[in-house]
């Protein structure tokens, strides 16, 4: 097909008479086509993405670029910063002769420019600590969670009940095993009054995986005080999009507990936003890079919950966007959701290999403009195959794009950058305040030492009673056993003298009488 009608089927797939960010430049046989620009409308945002290809393609730079357009159209975005190289989105590119050749190409001019950025934490990294409560999470996200079957599932929620029941605030972890604990032994009696008898062998089940959960360093998460996922919404001064940077290059090995995280925020975002209809651009944006760490070890139900969460957010006006190494990363059922894909180049070097590339290619529109499966491979860093959604919701026609440099740094922030944006941060000092008020481990703590102080206090009071029982009975006998040992031994002293007299007669006696038989001249 001749370069004129693929260049009038691109126009007329992305030209929109509404707003739109520019991805970059329209390529044909390596050529790229000048001042055809690959647009995306805002509108279609909401509907959810995929940004794929193999390590050093160019994802993260791609994923920068979304960000980056959309915070300067006043959309405030959250990305995942697995690999510690999304800071530099804070501060303007310094330039690069290859960024010019890129941009003329294009024929897009490059401007310079920095997104506001916000650095969030999870853990011990620098910034602003995100927590949610474990009411916050509810039994039924939380047995998922723990993958619990139906018995244990159902404990935890009585347990849950009991705690409301009780006014027992489920704060952090500690208060949630303190009342399995105390619902097991010291108030299982008046709990199984009104609640029912529950298995100890379940309790101790859910128990070793709240343990489990905390030693991917949960215990930090939960808690107060609880993140506000409207401050993911917030604009700067200048209208721009605030971009959340959530900085969790320490958890790549904890793969439940940032699964946790997500399904939790998904679930609150959910939960919280009103409805927004169809809006003209997204409410907020959020960018999972190394995606699969969701979806490794993920139960069924956790699975479904999370795809559950992907068709229905985008009524709220948030549209996600995974980062990932291959489509096959992905859920079938949650790729099916995702409107925008980008896909950087794939590498073949086994037959298994070759085989995800053919998979992959079927993810995509048909086109009689490439050989997709063999487009895939030869893709060179920052050039990518597009599919979007245009205004009415079709898929547009596939397109090899070009595409344009990020705006912002490429790299890192230093130390002391990071130091400075962070000092600037109007919400640091709300989230990382530590407060630990009274709620359930300190409440039942509490009942379990004044039990134990009162049946002290009862175990001294009764032995005090014996101690005195037997204190009056033993003067009685003592008095009747003192006459008769006085008695007793007044007569034995007397005996122990006579005796002694007597053998110290005997023996003088006994001597003499002795030596007189055995001498005559006596």
């Amino acid at each position: 097909m001749s370069k004129e009608k693929f260049l009038e089927e691109m126009k007329a797939g992305y030209s929109f008479e509404g707003e739109s960010i520019i991805l970059g430049g329209a390529m044909l046989d390596g050529e790229v086509m000048h001042e055809s620009f690959v647009r995306i409308p805002m509108e279609t945002l909401n509907r959810h993405g995929l940004i794929a290809g193999a390590t050093g393609t160019g994802k993260t730079k791609t994923l920068q670029i979304l960000a980056e357009q959309l915070s300067a159209k006043g959309v405030p975005s959250l990305l995942m910063d697995i690999k510690g190289d999304l800071s530099g989105i804070a501060v303007a590119s310094s330039g690069h002769k290859k960024i010019d050749e890129r941009h003329e190409a294009i024929g897009l001019p490059f401007i310079a420019d920095i997104s506001p950025v916000e650095f969030l934490s999870l853990s011990g990294e620098k910034g602003v600590r995100l927590r949610a409560t474990v009411s916050e999470f509810g039994p039924i996200l939380l047995g998922k969670i723990l993958e619990l079957n139906d018995t244990q599932s159902g404990i935890l929620s009585v347990i849950f009940k009991y705690a409301d029941d009780n006014q027992l605030g489920l704060l952090d972890l500690k208060d949630l095993k303190k009342t399995i604990q105390y619902v097991t032994n010291e108030g299982k009696d008046a709990f199984k009054e009104e609640y029912g008898r529950i298995s100890t062998s379940s309790t101790g089940t859910i128990l070793r995986k709240i343990i489990e959960l905390e030693q991917q360093g949960a215990d930090l998460f939960f808690g107060e005080r609880s993140f506000d996922v409207d401050d993911l919404c917030r604009v700067n001064d200048e209208g721009k999009g605030i971009v959340s940077v959530l900085r969790v290059t320490d958890i790549q090995d904890k793969p439940k507990l940032f699964s946790t995280f997500m399904l939790q925020l998904l679930a609150e975002i959910y939960a919280t936003f009103p409805e927004e209809g169809d809006a003209d651009r997204p409410k907020l944006a959020i960018f999972i890079d190394e995606a699969h760490l969701i979806f490794d070890r993920a139960s069924d139900a956790l699975l479904d919950q999370i795809e559950v969460i992907v068709k229905l957010i985008r009524s709220k006006g948030v549209g996600i966007f995974f980062v990932t190494q291959n489509p096959t990363d992905i859920p079938e059922s949650v790729l099916s959701q995702l409107g925008l894909k980008i896909q950087h180049a794939l590498r073949a070097f086994t037959a298994k290999d070759r085989k995800a590339i053919k998979l992959a290619a079927q993810n995509y529109p048909l086109t009689d403009h490439y050989e997709v499966d063999q487009l895939l491979t030869e893709l060179g860093i920052g050039e990518a195959i597009v599919s979007a959604l245009d205004a009415k919701g079709r898929p547009t026609p596939l397109v090899q794009t070009f595409l344009r440099a990020p705006q912002s740094r490429m790299d890192i922030l230093s130390d002391n950058e990071m130091d400075d944006i962070i000092d600037r941060s109007k919400i640091i000092d709300r989230y990382n305040e530590e407060i630990d008020r009274d709620s359930a481990y300190e409440i039942l703590t509490g009942k379990i030492k004044e039990a134990q102080s009162e049946e002290i206090q009862e175990e001294l009071k009764s032995q005090q009673e014996k101690a005195q029982k037997t204190s009056t009975r033993g003067r009685k006998e003592k008095s009747t056993f003192d006459k008769v040992v006085n008695s007793t031994t007044t007569r034995q002293i007397g005996r122990t003298v006579a005796r002694e007299l007597t053998r110290g007669l005997l023996g003088i006696l006994g001597i003499r009488k002795t030596r007189r038989s055995k001498n005559s001249w006596f």
